[in-house]
Protein backbone atom coordinates (compact mmCIF):
# COMPACT_ATOMS: atom_id res chain seq x y z
CA UNK A 1 0.00 0.00 0.00
CA UNK A 2 1.84 3.36 -1.17
CA UNK A 3 0.78 6.28 1.45
CA UNK A 4 2.31 9.95 0.57
CA UNK A 5 4.51 11.34 3.11
CA UNK A 6 2.15 13.28 5.88
CA UNK A 7 3.38 16.05 8.12
CA UNK A 8 6.78 16.28 7.12
CA UNK A 9 7.20 12.71 8.05
CA UNK A 10 9.73 11.27 4.95
CA UNK A 11 7.83 7.91 3.97
CA UNK A 12 7.37 6.66 0.62
CA UNK A 13 5.50 3.71 1.30
CA UNK A 14 3.42 1.85 4.40
CA UNK A 15 3.05 -1.96 4.73
CA UNK A 16 1.33 -3.76 7.10
CA UNK A 17 3.18 -5.15 10.41
CA UNK A 18 1.93 -9.21 10.15
CA UNK A 19 1.34 -9.40 13.89
CA UNK A 20 -1.29 -6.24 14.96
CA UNK A 21 -1.89 -4.69 11.48
CA UNK A 22 -0.19 -1.39 11.93
CA UNK A 23 0.87 0.36 9.03
CA UNK A 24 4.82 1.36 9.17
CA UNK A 25 7.55 2.78 6.83
CA UNK A 26 9.68 0.58 4.71
CA UNK A 27 11.50 2.99 2.80
CA UNK A 28 13.57 5.91 4.27
CA UNK A 29 13.71 9.37 2.34
CA UNK A 30 15.82 12.19 4.35
CA UNK A 31 14.03 14.86 5.67
CA UNK A 32 16.14 17.96 6.86
CA UNK A 33 13.31 19.08 8.50
CA UNK A 34 12.02 16.11 10.03
CA UNK A 35 15.58 14.62 10.72
CA UNK A 36 15.70 17.92 12.54
CA UNK A 37 12.59 17.61 15.01
CA UNK A 38 13.40 14.21 16.01
CA UNK A 39 16.92 15.13 17.18
CA UNK A 40 15.47 18.27 18.84
CA UNK A 41 12.78 15.82 20.78
CA UNK A 42 15.83 13.83 21.87
CA UNK A 43 18.00 17.18 22.97
CA UNK A 44 14.84 17.87 25.04
CA UNK A 45 13.87 14.11 26.72
CA UNK A 46 17.43 12.67 27.10
CA UNK A 47 20.40 15.24 27.10
CA UNK A 48 19.22 17.21 30.96
CA UNK A 49 18.94 13.94 32.25
CA UNK A 50 22.16 12.86 31.14
CA UNK A 51 23.70 15.90 31.99
CA UNK A 52 21.74 15.93 35.78
CA UNK A 53 23.64 12.34 36.41
CA UNK A 54 27.15 12.73 35.14
CA UNK A 55 27.42 16.67 37.00
CA UNK A 56 26.67 14.55 39.96
CA UNK A 57 28.85 11.78 39.54
CA UNK A 58 31.34 14.11 38.90
CA UNK A 59 31.01 16.40 42.02
CA UNK A 60 30.98 12.87 43.75
CA UNK A 61 33.95 11.60 42.39
CA UNK A 62 36.04 14.87 43.15
CA UNK A 63 34.87 16.29 46.17
CA UNK A 64 37.23 14.51 48.14
CA UNK A 65 39.63 17.35 46.78
CA UNK A 66 37.12 20.04 48.79
CA UNK A 67 36.99 17.54 51.82
CA UNK A 68 40.51 17.29 52.25
CA UNK A 69 41.26 21.14 52.68
CA UNK A 70 38.56 21.41 54.73
CA UNK A 71 39.93 19.23 57.76
CA UNK A 72 39.67 15.44 56.04
CA UNK A 73 43.07 14.83 55.76
CA UNK A 74 43.86 15.73 59.14
CA UNK A 75 40.82 14.49 61.40
CA UNK A 76 41.78 11.09 59.51
CA UNK A 77 45.31 11.44 60.29
CA UNK A 78 46.36 10.15 56.83
CA UNK A 79 50.19 11.27 56.93
CA UNK A 80 52.19 10.81 54.00
CA UNK A 81 50.51 9.01 50.65
CA UNK A 82 47.57 7.54 52.28
CA UNK A 83 45.28 10.70 50.65
CA UNK A 84 46.31 9.59 47.30
CA UNK A 85 46.42 5.71 48.07
CA UNK A 86 42.82 6.40 48.63
CA UNK A 87 42.14 7.71 45.49
CA UNK A 88 43.85 4.94 43.54
CA UNK A 89 41.58 2.60 45.55
CA UNK A 90 38.29 4.30 44.28
CA UNK A 91 39.23 3.90 40.58
CA UNK A 92 39.64 -0.06 40.43
CA UNK A 93 36.00 -0.61 39.90
CA UNK A 94 35.97 2.41 37.20
CA UNK A 95 38.19 -0.05 35.08
CA UNK A 96 37.25 -3.08 35.71
CA UNK A 97 33.82 -2.25 34.35
CA UNK A 98 33.98 -0.08 31.34
CA UNK A 99 33.61 -2.91 28.59
CA UNK A 100 31.45 -5.12 30.48
CA UNK A 101 29.06 -2.80 31.55
CA UNK A 102 28.73 -1.49 27.47
CA UNK A 103 27.54 -5.17 26.47
CA UNK A 104 25.13 -4.88 29.34
CA UNK A 105 23.34 -1.76 27.83
CA UNK A 106 21.34 -2.85 25.10
CA UNK A 107 21.13 -5.81 26.76
CA UNK A 108 19.36 -4.30 30.02
CA UNK A 109 17.86 -0.96 28.52
CA UNK A 110 20.30 2.29 28.30
CA UNK A 111 17.63 3.63 30.22
CA UNK A 112 18.06 1.87 33.37
CA UNK A 113 21.78 0.93 33.31
CA UNK A 114 22.44 4.67 33.53
CA UNK A 115 20.34 5.42 35.79
CA UNK A 116 21.51 2.67 38.15
CA UNK A 117 25.33 3.55 36.98
CA UNK A 118 24.81 6.65 39.21
CA UNK A 119 25.56 5.04 42.52
CA UNK A 120 28.13 4.15 44.33
CA UNK A 121 31.05 2.02 42.76
CA UNK A 122 29.02 1.26 39.66
CA UNK A 123 29.77 4.52 38.24
CA UNK A 124 33.09 3.01 36.70
CA UNK A 125 30.26 1.99 33.83
CA UNK A 126 28.83 5.30 33.19
CA UNK A 127 31.21 7.47 30.86
CA UNK A 128 31.54 5.07 28.19
CA UNK A 129 28.13 4.09 28.68
CA UNK A 130 26.79 7.15 27.88
CA UNK A 131 29.09 7.80 24.89
CA UNK A 132 27.41 4.39 23.52
CA UNK A 133 24.04 5.27 25.04
CA UNK A 134 24.34 8.85 22.83
CA UNK A 135 25.48 7.16 19.34
CA UNK A 136 22.39 4.91 19.63
CA UNK A 137 20.29 8.42 19.44
CA UNK A 138 22.36 10.73 17.70
CA UNK A 139 24.28 10.77 13.72
CA UNK A 140 28.10 10.62 13.82
CA UNK A 141 28.50 14.48 12.92
CA UNK A 142 25.41 15.34 15.19
CA UNK A 143 27.21 13.59 18.33
CA UNK A 144 30.07 15.85 19.24
CA UNK A 145 28.07 18.73 20.15
CA UNK A 146 25.75 16.35 22.44
CA UNK A 147 28.83 15.04 24.56
CA UNK A 148 30.56 18.48 24.46
CA UNK A 149 26.14 19.55 26.58
CA UNK A 150 27.12 16.46 29.10
CA UNK A 151 31.10 16.18 29.03
CA UNK A 152 30.63 19.96 30.61
CA UNK A 153 29.12 19.52 33.31
CA UNK A 154 32.65 17.87 34.47
CA UNK A 155 34.27 21.29 34.76
CA UNK A 156 31.01 22.73 35.92
CA UNK A 157 30.87 20.71 38.51
CA UNK A 158 34.28 22.05 39.60
CA UNK A 159 32.74 25.36 39.77
CA UNK A 160 29.45 24.18 41.42
CA UNK A 161 31.77 21.70 43.58
CA UNK A 162 33.43 24.35 45.14
CA UNK A 163 30.46 26.51 46.13
CA UNK A 164 28.62 23.66 47.70
CA UNK A 165 31.29 22.40 49.57
CA UNK A 166 32.00 26.09 50.93
CA UNK A 167 28.72 25.75 52.49
CA UNK A 168 28.43 22.02 53.63
CA UNK A 169 32.00 22.57 55.28
CA UNK A 170 29.96 24.92 57.66
CA UNK A 171 27.72 22.93 58.62
CA UNK A 172 28.22 21.24 62.41
CA UNK A 173 25.83 19.13 63.91
CA UNK A 174 25.29 15.71 65.66
CA UNK A 175 29.02 14.94 66.32
CA UNK A 176 29.54 15.67 62.29
CA UNK A 177 31.90 18.66 61.73
CA UNK A 178 32.60 19.91 58.47
CA UNK A 179 33.73 18.10 55.65
CA UNK A 180 31.56 14.70 56.72
CA UNK A 181 28.17 16.91 55.16
CA UNK A 182 30.23 16.89 51.52
CA UNK A 183 29.62 13.39 51.26
CA UNK A 184 26.34 12.97 53.18
CA UNK A 185 24.25 16.00 50.79
CA UNK A 186 25.85 15.25 47.52
CA UNK A 187 25.55 11.43 48.02
CA UNK A 188 21.83 11.91 48.81
CA UNK A 189 21.03 14.36 45.83
CA UNK A 190 22.55 11.98 43.51
CA UNK A 191 20.41 8.81 44.36
CA UNK A 192 17.62 10.72 44.53
CA UNK A 193 18.19 12.23 41.00
CA UNK A 194 19.42 8.90 39.73
CA UNK A 195 16.06 7.03 40.73
CA UNK A 196 14.18 9.64 39.01
CA UNK A 197 15.91 9.47 35.57
CA UNK A 198 15.40 5.77 36.02
CA UNK A 199 11.55 6.01 34.64
CA UNK A 200 12.28 8.71 32.04
CA UNK A 201 15.43 7.81 30.05
CA UNK A 202 14.21 5.75 27.16
CA UNK A 203 16.28 2.69 26.23
CA UNK A 204 16.50 2.73 22.51
CA UNK A 205 15.17 5.43 19.59
CA UNK A 206 12.40 2.58 19.12
CA UNK A 207 11.29 2.39 22.54
CA UNK A 208 11.05 6.57 23.11
CA UNK A 209 8.24 7.38 24.13
CA UNK A 210 8.38 11.08 22.92
CA UNK A 211 8.54 10.20 19.19
CA UNK A 212 5.34 9.21 17.14
CA UNK A 213 5.80 5.89 15.26
CA UNK A 214 6.78 6.99 12.42
CA UNK A 215 9.42 8.91 14.05
CA UNK A 216 10.39 6.07 15.98
CA UNK A 217 11.13 3.94 13.12
CA UNK A 218 12.94 7.02 11.03
CA UNK A 219 15.08 7.76 14.37
CA UNK A 220 16.51 3.98 14.11
CA UNK A 221 16.97 4.24 10.26
CA UNK A 222 18.71 7.41 9.65
CA UNK A 223 21.75 5.91 12.23
CA UNK A 224 21.38 2.69 9.97
CA UNK A 225 21.88 5.14 6.70
CA UNK A 226 24.85 7.29 8.38
CA UNK A 227 26.86 3.88 8.73
CA UNK A 228 27.80 4.07 5.15
CA UNK A 229 27.19 0.12 4.82
CA UNK A 230 28.89 -0.21 8.09
CA UNK A 231 26.25 -2.73 9.26
CA UNK A 232 23.30 -4.58 7.81
CA UNK A 233 20.81 -4.06 10.54
CA UNK A 234 18.63 -1.44 10.71
CA UNK A 235 17.93 -1.24 14.07
CA UNK A 236 20.29 -1.60 16.90
CA UNK A 237 17.82 -3.84 18.96
CA UNK A 238 18.71 -6.20 16.17
CA UNK A 239 22.19 -6.65 16.29
CA UNK A 240 23.84 -9.52 18.03
CA UNK A 241 27.23 -9.92 20.52
CA UNK A 242 29.64 -11.53 18.92
CA UNK A 243 33.41 -12.00 19.78
CA UNK A 244 34.40 -11.18 16.43
CA UNK A 245 32.82 -7.95 16.96
CA UNK A 246 35.42 -7.91 19.86
CA UNK A 247 38.11 -8.49 18.26
CA UNK A 248 37.77 -5.98 15.70
CA UNK A 249 37.36 -3.47 18.05
CA UNK A 250 40.42 -4.29 19.86
CA UNK A 251 42.76 -4.45 16.87
CA UNK A 252 41.32 -1.38 14.79
CA UNK A 253 44.30 0.94 14.81
CA UNK A 254 41.94 4.35 16.20
CA UNK A 255 41.34 2.37 19.32
CA UNK A 256 44.83 1.23 19.92
CA UNK A 257 45.71 4.95 19.38
CA UNK A 258 42.80 6.72 20.69
CA UNK A 259 42.51 4.44 24.03
CA UNK A 260 46.66 5.37 24.73
CA UNK A 261 46.03 9.14 23.86
CA UNK A 262 42.64 9.24 26.52
CA UNK A 263 45.16 7.09 29.23
CA UNK A 264 47.15 10.83 29.34
CA UNK A 265 44.61 13.61 28.32
CA UNK A 266 42.83 11.97 31.87
CA UNK A 267 46.08 12.29 33.58
CA UNK A 268 45.81 16.10 33.64
CA UNK A 269 42.09 16.05 34.00
CA UNK A 270 41.80 13.99 37.01
CA UNK A 271 44.33 15.60 38.54
CA UNK A 272 43.16 18.58 38.19
CA UNK A 273 39.69 18.16 39.67
CA UNK A 274 41.39 16.61 42.39
CA UNK A 275 43.99 19.09 43.42
CA UNK A 276 42.87 22.01 42.22
CA UNK A 277 41.72 22.87 45.51
CA UNK A 278 44.69 21.94 47.26
CA UNK A 279 46.89 24.18 43.96
CA UNK A 280 45.14 27.11 45.13
CA UNK A 281 45.73 26.69 48.52
CA UNK A 282 49.57 26.15 48.07
CA UNK A 283 49.42 30.04 46.48
CA UNK A 284 48.61 31.30 49.77
CA UNK A 285 44.79 31.40 49.62
CA UNK A 286 42.93 29.86 53.14
CA UNK A 287 40.49 27.46 52.88
CA UNK A 288 37.41 28.79 51.79
CA UNK A 289 39.33 31.12 49.22
CA UNK A 290 40.64 28.37 48.06
CA UNK A 291 37.69 26.65 47.66
CA UNK A 292 36.21 29.59 46.15
CA UNK A 293 38.94 30.57 43.59
CA UNK A 294 38.12 27.29 41.96
CA UNK A 295 34.95 28.46 40.57
CA UNK A 296 36.21 30.61 37.80
CA UNK A 297 38.54 28.42 36.03
CA UNK A 298 35.95 25.80 35.87
CA UNK A 299 33.25 27.96 34.38
CA UNK A 300 35.35 28.98 31.89
CA UNK A 301 36.35 25.32 30.90
CA UNK A 302 32.31 24.40 31.05
CA UNK A 303 31.95 27.14 28.23
CA UNK A 304 34.78 26.39 26.40
CA UNK A 305 33.44 22.60 25.90
CA UNK A 306 30.23 23.81 24.49
CA UNK A 307 31.87 26.28 21.88
CA UNK A 308 34.60 23.57 20.87
CA UNK A 309 31.62 20.84 20.96
CA UNK A 310 29.45 23.20 18.74
CA UNK A 311 32.52 23.82 16.45
CA UNK A 312 33.65 20.40 15.91
CA UNK A 313 30.54 19.22 14.61
CA UNK A 314 30.63 22.24 12.05
CA UNK A 315 33.67 21.55 10.71
CA UNK A 316 33.47 17.70 11.30
CA UNK A 317 36.53 17.13 12.97
CA UNK A 318 37.91 15.66 16.33
CA UNK A 319 41.68 15.78 15.84
CA UNK A 320 42.48 19.72 14.81
CA UNK A 321 40.94 20.46 17.85
CA UNK A 322 42.33 17.91 20.11
CA UNK A 323 45.77 19.69 19.22
CA UNK A 324 44.92 23.34 19.92
CA UNK A 325 43.43 22.01 23.20
CA UNK A 326 46.22 20.33 24.19
CA UNK A 327 48.68 23.27 22.95
CA UNK A 328 46.85 25.43 25.37
CA UNK A 329 46.68 23.31 28.11
CA UNK A 330 50.47 23.21 27.82
CA UNK A 331 51.00 27.09 28.04
CA UNK A 332 49.10 26.53 31.60
CA UNK A 333 51.80 24.35 33.08
CA UNK A 334 54.46 26.12 31.68
CA UNK A 335 52.95 29.47 33.38
CA UNK A 336 52.99 26.87 36.80
CA UNK A 337 57.02 25.57 36.41
CA UNK A 338 57.88 28.87 35.13
CA UNK A 339 56.61 31.60 37.46
CA UNK A 340 56.52 32.29 41.09
CA UNK A 341 54.35 34.95 41.11
CA UNK A 342 50.57 33.57 42.57
CA UNK A 343 49.09 35.54 40.01
CA UNK A 344 50.76 34.32 36.83
CA UNK A 345 50.12 30.59 38.25
CA UNK A 346 46.61 30.94 39.50
CA UNK A 347 46.08 32.30 35.58
CA UNK A 348 47.98 29.37 34.34
CA UNK A 349 44.92 27.07 35.53
CA UNK A 350 42.51 29.04 33.73
CA UNK A 351 44.94 27.52 30.39
CA UNK A 352 44.82 24.24 32.19
CA UNK A 353 41.27 24.06 32.20
CA UNK A 354 40.16 25.66 28.61
CA UNK A 355 42.67 23.61 26.91
CA UNK A 356 42.17 20.28 28.80
CA UNK A 357 38.29 19.64 29.30
CA UNK A 358 37.73 19.92 25.69
CA UNK A 359 40.04 16.95 24.45
CA UNK A 360 38.08 14.73 26.66
CA UNK A 361 35.06 14.42 25.13
CA UNK A 362 36.64 15.09 21.54
CA UNK A 363 39.05 12.09 21.31
CA UNK A 364 35.21 9.87 22.92
CA UNK A 365 33.65 11.22 19.89
CA UNK A 366 36.41 10.57 17.61
CA UNK A 367 36.61 6.94 18.44
CA UNK A 368 33.03 6.61 18.51
CA UNK A 369 32.57 8.13 14.83
CA UNK A 370 34.85 5.76 13.51
CA UNK A 371 33.81 2.70 14.93
CA UNK A 372 30.55 0.46 13.99
CA UNK A 373 28.29 -1.29 13.95
CA UNK A 374 26.66 -1.39 17.76
CA UNK A 375 28.82 -4.05 19.56
CA UNK A 376 32.40 -3.12 17.72
CA UNK A 377 31.32 0.50 19.20
CA UNK A 378 30.31 -0.76 22.31
CA UNK A 379 33.75 -2.41 23.23
CA UNK A 380 36.08 0.03 21.71
CA UNK A 381 34.82 2.55 23.49
CA UNK A 382 34.31 0.75 27.02
CA UNK A 383 38.00 -0.52 26.29
CA UNK A 384 39.07 3.27 25.68
CA UNK A 385 37.85 4.15 28.34
CA UNK A 386 38.86 1.75 30.73
CA UNK A 387 42.79 2.19 29.70
CA UNK A 388 41.74 6.09 29.89
CA UNK A 389 40.62 5.61 33.29
CA UNK A 390 43.74 3.84 34.10
CA UNK A 391 45.14 7.54 33.95
CA UNK A 392 43.20 8.16 36.95
CA UNK A 393 46.13 6.01 38.75
CA UNK A 394 49.05 8.14 37.66
CA UNK A 395 46.86 11.31 38.77
CA UNK A 396 46.10 9.89 42.03
CA UNK A 397 49.84 10.55 42.97
CA UNK A 398 51.21 13.64 40.74
CA UNK A 399 50.29 15.66 43.64
CA UNK A 400 52.06 15.13 46.98
CA UNK A 401 51.70 16.05 49.95
CA UNK A 402 55.72 16.16 50.29
CA UNK A 403 55.89 18.21 47.12
CA UNK A 404 53.67 21.24 48.56
CA UNK A 405 53.35 23.81 47.95
CA UNK A 406 54.84 24.80 44.26
CA UNK A 407 54.12 20.98 43.49
CA UNK A 408 56.38 21.08 40.52
CA UNK A 409 56.62 17.58 39.94
CA UNK A 410 52.99 17.27 39.22
CA UNK A 411 52.94 19.95 37.01
CA UNK A 412 56.05 18.28 35.00
CA UNK A 413 54.13 15.04 35.19
CA UNK A 414 51.51 16.68 33.54
CA UNK A 415 52.80 19.08 31.09
CA UNK A 416 54.92 15.53 29.81
CA UNK A 417 51.42 13.87 29.30
CA UNK A 418 50.15 16.50 27.24
CA UNK A 419 53.20 16.42 24.91
CA UNK A 420 53.05 12.54 24.23
CA UNK A 421 49.51 13.45 23.87
CA UNK A 422 50.30 15.73 21.06
CA UNK A 423 52.38 12.97 18.97
CA UNK A 424 50.06 10.61 19.58
CA UNK A 425 46.92 12.42 17.94
CA UNK A 426 49.19 13.50 15.34
CA UNK A 427 50.15 10.12 14.33
CA UNK A 428 46.34 8.77 14.27
CA UNK A 429 45.34 11.84 12.34
CA UNK A 430 48.25 10.50 9.66
CA UNK A 431 47.25 7.27 9.84
CA UNK A 432 43.05 8.25 8.96
CA UNK A 433 44.25 10.52 6.64
CA UNK A 434 45.95 7.67 4.74
CA UNK A 435 43.41 5.14 5.16
CA UNK A 436 40.33 7.36 3.63
CA UNK A 437 42.82 7.99 0.78
CA UNK A 438 42.94 4.29 0.37
CA UNK A 439 39.21 3.83 0.59
CA UNK A 440 38.82 6.75 -2.07
CA UNK A 441 41.08 5.18 -4.46
CA UNK A 442 39.14 1.87 -4.61
CA UNK A 443 41.93 -0.37 -2.78
CA UNK A 444 39.65 -1.42 -0.02
CA UNK A 445 36.94 -2.68 -2.53
CA UNK A 446 38.84 -7.01 -2.16
CA UNK A 447 36.59 -6.59 1.19
CA UNK A 448 33.52 -7.09 -0.36
CA UNK A 449 33.82 -10.18 -1.86
CA UNK A 450 37.16 -11.88 -0.19
CA UNK A 451 35.04 -11.52 3.68
CA UNK A 452 32.20 -12.41 4.71
CA UNK A 453 29.51 -11.05 7.49
CA UNK A 454 29.40 -7.83 9.02
CA UNK A 455 32.29 -5.46 7.75
CA UNK A 456 31.49 -2.55 9.99
CA UNK A 457 34.01 0.08 10.12
CA UNK A 458 35.88 -1.98 7.54
CA UNK A 459 33.30 -1.55 4.69
CA UNK A 460 35.35 0.42 1.81
CA UNK A 461 32.36 2.93 1.98
CA UNK A 462 32.95 4.01 5.81
CA UNK A 463 34.98 7.21 6.18
CA UNK A 464 36.69 7.50 9.18
CA UNK A 465 36.18 10.87 10.74
CA UNK A 466 39.55 12.92 10.69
Amino acid sequence: MAQKAQNGHAVDHMEADEKNGDFRPTEYVEDPALDRRITRKCDLHILPWIFALWLLAFIDRSNIGNARIDGLEDELKLTGNMFNVALTVFYILYVLLDIPSNWLLKYVGGGEVLAYLGHGACEGGMFGGIILYLSMFYKRHNLMFRLGIFYCAAPLSGAFGGLLATGLSQINYHGYNGWPWIFFIEGTITIIVAAVAFFFLPNTPGSASFLTEDERWIAAHRLHLDMQGATSSEKVEEEEFSWSAVRFALLNVNTILMSSNFFLILIPIYSYSLFLPSIIEGLGYSDISAQLFTVPPNFLAFLVVIIVSFISDKIKMRGPLIVLGLSVAAIGYIMQLASNTGGVRYAGTFFIAAGAFPCSPLILAWLSNNLAPHYVRATGVGFQVAIGNCGAFVATFTYLSSDAPNYTTGHSINLGAICLTLIGVVANMLYIRWENTAREAGKREYRLQQEGGELGYRHPRFRYTM
